[in-house]
């Protein structure tokens, strides 16, 4: 699969050397352009490929959105129309400015995600587990005890697809619900950067062991 991912940041960096690790090509892109990406994309070697935001957007078969959530509008609407987004993004109002629907809790970051990206099938995954873990905890306790990423999506074709490459990653995915059900693992839960096993996960956010 070839993956877009927008946002060259430690998650989207992380995530990008992830993806290749188990096979999977890489399209990167941030908001200065695919030049300053070029150190990156020759890190990652010949299996990625530094782009613009609405190449990594088209050309990926799956895009992964990891920006500051206060350039979400920014995201190409029309390139993303049918596509599995996962958002990785949090909503921290010293940095991106307060959001009324999000201050008075009426609305996840995720719902506002879908809100503008009205046709592609956004999914919530990634955005709780420090990116250093993210990078050295695949595969940690085997096959029988994995540390867990909560992910919540609205389309269930998404969410399976998402759930699925977060198993090939090495980590076990909880699902949490629906997009309004990922307010149980944002900045400010208990759960945000815990960084958990899987059953520690579940029984946090309250689902159903697997």
């Amino acid at each position: 699969m070839r993956i877009g991912i927008i946002g060259a940041g430690k998650i989207g960096s992380t995530l990008a050397q992830l993806f290749i690790d188990v096979g999977h090509e890489v399209v990167i892109a941030n908001s200065r352009g695919p030049e300053s990406l070029r150190d990156l994309e020759k890190q990652l070697g010949d299996q990625a490929r530094a782009v613009s935001a609405e190449e990594a957007a088209r050309d990926g078969d799956l895009v992964v959105v990891t920006i500051p959530l206060g350039h979400y509008r920014d995201l190409p609407s029309d390139e993303l129309a049918g596509k599995t987004v996962i958002d990785t993004c949090n909503y921290y109002p010293e940095r991106d400015g307060h959001i009324a629907a999000l201050d008075d809790d009426s609305a996840t970051s995720s719902e506002l995600i879908q809100q503008h990206l009205r046709g592609a099938h956004v999914v919530k995954a990634f955005n709780a587990m420090r990116w250093d873990h993210l990078r050295e905890y695949g595969h940690e306790g085997g096959a029988e005890h994995r540390y867990g990423i909560p992910v919540a999506g609205d389309d269930p074709a998404a969410k399976k697809q998402v759930l699925t490459l977060i198993e090939q990653l090495g980590f076990e995915p909880v699902d949490a619900g629906k997009l309004a059900d990922s307010r149980t693992f944002q900045p400010g839960t208990d759960v945000y950067t815990a960084d958990l096993w899987a059953e520690d996960l579940r029984a946090r956010i309250g689902v159903e062991p697997a």
